[in-house]
């Protein structure tokens, strides 16, 4: 099977509720593994949610597209927005694994996340936007 969704979010964070629905739905259609849906879901719930407190406009402007495409061997993730020019991959900092929980800043980890659990993610700048692309292969 193969199939592919494209959603368009505003930077509100009710929109998740929205996001999580869709890919709920996209993986019982395709019939992907519980811990791959879960592992999709909470990448792309942490990436959007970044993009809401970081990269927020007083006036609502900000916008994130995300296109998922399934086929038989991998999933395929584009997320864009037109906030700011952010490269998670390298702007981001790395979260201090070894520090006691007591010791830790308050999140940084949903980066990690994406770089642990998808199989690639590139980013590039692109007409004043952020692309963030991810491919999970669905084979081990």
């Amino acid at each position: 099977m193969s199939a592919t969704i494209t959603l368009d979010l505003s930077d509100q964070s009710d929109e998740l509720a929205r996001l999580a629905t869709a890919i709920r739905e996209l993986a019982e259609g395709e019939d992907w593994p519980a811990d791959l849906a879960f592992q999709i879901n909470l990448c792309l719930d942490e990436l959007t949610t970044n993009v809401v407190k970081y990269a927020h406009a007083d006036d609502g402007s900000r916008k994130i597209r995300i296109t998922l495409a399934s086929d038989p061997d991998l999933i395929t993730i584009e997320m864009m927005d037109n906030g700011p020019p952010f490269d998670p991959l390298h702007d981001a900092p790395q979260p201090d694994l070894e520090a006691s929980l007591e010791e830790r800043r308050i999140g940084g980890l949903g980066i990690h996340f994406v770089r642990t659990l998808m199989d690639e993610v590139r980013y590039r700048r692109e007409q004043d936007r952020n692309h963030l692309t991810m491919i999970k292969r669905r084979s081990a």
